[in-house]
């Protein structure tokens, strides 16, 4: 049940964090369109398709596709770097219900919904729609000024570019990245193995 509610979490919550959708670098046609030229078809790879996603699409089921990719890579840098924090050890210092539970008390890690109670994972879920539905009110004027504020730095289209390029790999790399991490606490609860394999292997969730 606790892992179900967390999947549903992670899902509301990579839509309340939608990116400015990237702006396509060709006029819009007709259906069975190249992407070779899209931001993120770079080495070693270029354009990678393997699953066929894009066989047939046009432009706008590119755009589509794409705005859910930023989306997501966004929520696993997010979640990497929360993980990194609560690894090191760090709470929020307050309890998080009425009856004295402490955040200090939660592990890190799909642990954490096996000390939360089904109450407290379903505020996180409705907490998640919250912001969604309150983004969706704001959400053209918040693109509207990171692109003013891009602008105002004297980025030209080709930095632009470049930025968005380096964000989508950052968050094509902590995609798989949260993904191993969650695996490899289920295998054997040693979701830093890197550490492991080069002898700094890390104590996770010790004490809890």
């Amino acid at each position: 049940m606790f892992r179900t509610l967390a999947a549903l979490a992670l899902v509301a919550s990579a839509s309340a964090f939608a990116p400015k959708a990237f702006k396509a670098t060709r006029g819009r046609q007709a259906m069975r369109m190249g992407f070779e030229s899209e931001i993120g078809a770079q080495p070693p790879l270029g354009f990678w398709d393997p699953l066929g996603l894009l066989k047939d699409a046009d432009q706008d089921r590119f755009d589509r596709l794409r705005y859910v990719e930023v989306k997501h890579g966004r929520i696993s840098m997010l979640a990497i770097l929360g993980h990194l924090v609560t690894t090191a050890g760090a709470r929020l210092p307050f309890n998080y219900d009425l009856s004295g539970d402490s955040f200090a008390d939660v592990p890190t890690g799909i642990a954490a919904f096996s000390k939360l109670p089904l109450s407290g994972t379903l505020q996180i879920v409705f907490f998640i729609g919250a912001l969604e539905l309150g983004f969706l009110q704001v959400q053209d004027e918040i693109e509207d000024d990171c692109e003013a504020r891009m602008d105002s730095q004297g980025w030209g289209a080709a930095k632009k570019d470049s930025k968005r390029a380096i964000e989508l790999n950052n968050g094509r790399a902590a995609q798989m990245g949260i993904l191993a991490m969650m695996v490899h606490e289920q295998l054997n609860n040693d979701p830093y193995v890197i550490n492991t394999l080069v002898g700094a292997p890390i104590d996770f969730n010790a004490g809890f």
